[in-house]
């Protein structure tokens, strides 16, 4: 199996990313911090630090917060590390390594470390795989070790993991003296793997891949563990036994039968993504065909009959789960943000395996559009739920109060803004892969990155405006004439694009994979100038979308885009678009931190006298006005829809 490999040390010079980057690091990870430490006036106590020094014997008090609340700690860890790589920051640095310490310091002798089970119950550790996130967390603690060894170098928090890794090793495996269970949330099965990348201790790798295997087997563990469960205090189950699987069975988990057999995704949508990603990694790293062949058969319902045009996946609150093929509504929908965040992970991880423009393009789709939507553009406000319709009675009906028309300071449950902001900073990890003489280009973010081919050093630069604009500019740095392949996306949503080298064009009639391949003999400043058409584009679902029948959404480039009542006025539902509609593109460098905006010609079909009638309702004209949906809810709140009526 060819596998291709990922390039780092990529430097962001984009403005769009760039932006957001900086946003993560001047505004989210200060934000995230005075949260975790309980700063935030008028918010749910976070606790999440404090938890960890009460268990380090610094504090006295008792656990407070989800069973998961580790792993907030975790994951704004992880940010800092991938925001020290573009922004080196000694004082924030010494934090995180405060906070290191103080995980070194809470961890108990053996290795364990989970601040509930130290403060609330240390001897029913393991008792409660499939509600109680122990696994889970530890897999967010690997991840960030990992992070934070590449980035700054530094082994204090890799060795703080590693210990408790080699614990989870001795505790679970085959062998007879070993517990036979896996996580009721998926998360430790990609973090070991990445923890195998950088130490290269096999039974890192050996551990993520018994996981994966032993999912689904029969008997089923979970049930095993509740009858021994039964036996013991109940009372540290985080979920109880009636509701924990929302009715869904154990598809909630997809313990429901063997990954390898799994032919559908169900359940819940984030659970579902981080073993996705695991089983990716592990058909790269043991050259599995059968992970590499369920994972394609996954990933094709996913992408094909349950994703949203945002890029947002799990449709329903009960369970945030994926429900039936095409059922897709808009205004009682869930798209956890992070559910989005997870989708665009093993998009990244399915490049590995094969180069192919459908995973670039949902990678690309997720990125811009049902990520961002969980953020306000200052940093400070987050949606967990990212719907494509806010009208007026979603606030009197309690089946959609789940659907909020804003931004939320925090949650109680804040997996999403950190799990958000460490997608942002680590943006850069998505641009390339390569083989052994090709280069990838799976996105266009401006940026420069260096990588070697054979002995000799090639740098390559993206300068563009990106996705407002479709004219890459690529320059090529080599130390020497280099012979390399050089593969260029074109991405689905483009229906023509002309490349040049050097000022001449070249031929564009063969692609491979949605990728054009440029093979040749490389010399110091060749430049690439790839040109991507981008008009506005009336996009429909498949008729089998019930909720989007006689509906179109508008897309211009990478960007899916919605309607405000700010600029529209109220009840959208009564906007029609013309079938001949001309759409007008304007630059908007004051609107919502500089858009393209769209307005068209439209009109709104006018209420009547009584609550039905048999005569046409009369119609006024209306200029309709667009922008980009991941922006929405920046200014006035109010009603929003991406689906609108046509003509």
């Amino acid at each position: 199996m060819k596998v291709y490999e990922p390039i780092k040390h990529v430097k962001v010079k984009d403005r769009f990313w760039g932006g957001y980057k900086k946003v993560v690091e001047s505004e989210v990870i200060p934000y995230q911090w005075q949260a975790l430490n309980d700063e935030l006036a008028d918010l749910e106590p976070s606790h999440a630090i404090e938890n960890f020094r009460i268990a380090a014997g610094i504090s006295s008090g008792e656990y407070y917060g989800t069973v998961f609340q580790d792993s907030d700690v975790a994951k704004w860890l992880e940010t800092v590390a991938y925001s020290l790589r573009n922004f080196p920051n000694t004082e924030l640095e010494r934090r995180a390594d405060e906070v290191i310490e103080l995980l070194g310091m809470a961890q108990a002798n053996d290795g364990y470390l989970n601040t509930y089970y130290l403060l609330k119950g240390p001897q029913n550790r393991w008792t409660n795989l499939r509600d109680n996130h122990e696994l889970y967390s530890a897999g967010h603690f690997i991840e960030a070790a990992v992070a934070y060894y590449e980035a700054t170098g530094k082994t204090k928090f890799l060795d703080i993991v590693k210990k408790y890794a080699d614990l989870i090793e001795c505790t679970f495996g085959a062998e007879p003296n070993k517990l036979k269970g896996y996580p009721g949330h998926q998360e430790i099965e990609l973090a070991l793997v990445k923890l195998f990348d950088v130490t290269q201790n096999e039974r890192y790798l050996k551990l993520a891949e018994f996981f994966i295997n032993q999912r689904g087997g029969t008997p089923c563990y979970f049930e095993e563990e509740r009858v021994r469960r039964a036996t013991i205090d109940t009372a540290l189950t985080w979920n109880s036994e009636e509701n924990v699987n929302f009715g869904l069975g154990y598809e909630y988990q997809q313990a429901h039968r063997p990954v390898r057999e799994q032919t559908e995704a169900v359940g819940h949508a984030v659970r579902a993504m981080y073993m996705y990603i695991a089983m990716a990694d592990l058909a790269a790293r043991k050259n599995d065909e059968s992970l590499k062949e369920a994972c394609e058969r996954l990933w094709d319902d996913v992408t094909n009959r349950k994703m949203y045009i945002s890029g947002g996946i799990g449709s329903t609150l009960n369970g945030e789960a994926f429900t039936a093929p095409y059922d897709l509504p808009n205004d009682s929908m869930y798209c956890e943000t992070c559910a989005s965040v997870g989708l665009a992970f093993w998009a990244n991880r399915m490049l590995r395996l094969e180069v192919h423009g459908k995973y670039a393009d949902v990678l690309e789709r997720a990125i811009y559009n049902g990520t961002l939507s969980g953020m306000d553009l200052d940093g400070k406000r987050f949606f967990y739920v990212n719907p494509l319709e806010i009208n007026r009675h979603q606030k009197s009906r309690k089946d959609q109060s789940h659907v909020k028309s804003e931004r939320q300071q925090w949650f109680s449950c804040a997996c999403c803004p950190p799990n958000l902001a460490r997608m942002i900073a680590s943006i850069e990890d998505h641009v390339y892969t390569r083989s052994s003489d090709t280069i990838f280009m799976h996105l266009y973010i401006a940026s420069e990155m260096e990588t070697k081919i054979g002995n000799e050093t090639i740098r390559i630069s993206q300068q563009h405006d990106y996705p407002w604009r479709g004219d890459i500019q690529i320059d090529i740095q080599t130390t020497a004439l280099t012979k390399f392949g050089l593969g260029l996306r074109v991405p689905g949503w483009c229906k023509r694009a002309t490349l040049q080298l050097n000022g001449e064009e070249l031929s564009m009639e063969s692609l491979f994979n949605g990728y054009v391949i440029v093979e040749r003999t490389w010399q110091d400043g060749d430049q690439l100038r790839l040109l991507l058409d981008m008009p506005v584009e009336k996009i429909r679902s498949n008729p089998l979308v019930t909720m989007n029948q006689e509906q179109i959404a508008l897309q211009r480039g990478p960007i899916v885009y919605c309607i405000e009542e700010v600029d529209n006025g109220s009840n959208l539902a009564a906007l029609r678009l013309s079938k001949d509609a001309q759409f007008a593109i304007e630059w908007q460098d004051n609107l919502l931190n500089g858009v393209m905006q769209i307005n068209t010609s439209g009109h709104r079909i006018q209420p009547f006298d009584g609550l039905y009638t048999s005569a046409v309702p009369k119609k006024h004209a209306q200029t309709v006005y667009a922008i980009p949906y991941y922006a929405w809810c920046n200014r006035t709140p109010g009603e929003m829809r991406v689906w609108i009526y046509e003509d």
